[in-house]
């Protein structure tokens, strides 16, 4: 048990570590590295979960998706937003083909994956 939580205690401070950073290097997506950090936080430190529940950069992203599974259409407008010109900026810089064919694969993958989750007005 005490591995267990030790284990998801480490993935979850990474993951809030780059979910952090996410917010100021737009090719680090900042939302599912807080979600991660929450679930792994709910299995290891009540402290820490309570701590990121309440903040109010990621509370309210936390609370939607904990509660309905979904998230606002404004969120997840900034987040086509974001992701699409950190995408199309990487894109543009990189030098190698392949690296641009692999931002562009991930680029469609990450759209895919936002078009799926559910929205909430507001």
């Amino acid at each position: 048990m005490v591995l267990k939580r030790g284990f998801f205690l480490i993935v979850g401070l990474c993951s809030l570590g780059l979910g952090i950073l996410g917010i100021v290097l737009p090719i680090l997506p900042t939302v599912p590295f807080i979600l991660l950090a929450a679930y792994c936080f709910a299995r290891s430190s009540d402290r820490l979960y309570q701590w990121l529940m309440t903040h109010p950069w990621f509370a309210d992203a936390l609370r939607d998706w904990q509660a309905k599974g979904a998230i606002r259409k404004s969120l997840k407008k900034k987040a086509y937003i974001i992701s699409g010109l950190s995408f199309t900026i990487s894109i543009v810089i990189v030098p190698l083909v392949w690296v641009k064919a692999l931002l562009a694969c991930l680029c469609a993958g990450l759209f895919f994956y936002l078009r799926s989750i559910p929205e909430l007005d507001g």
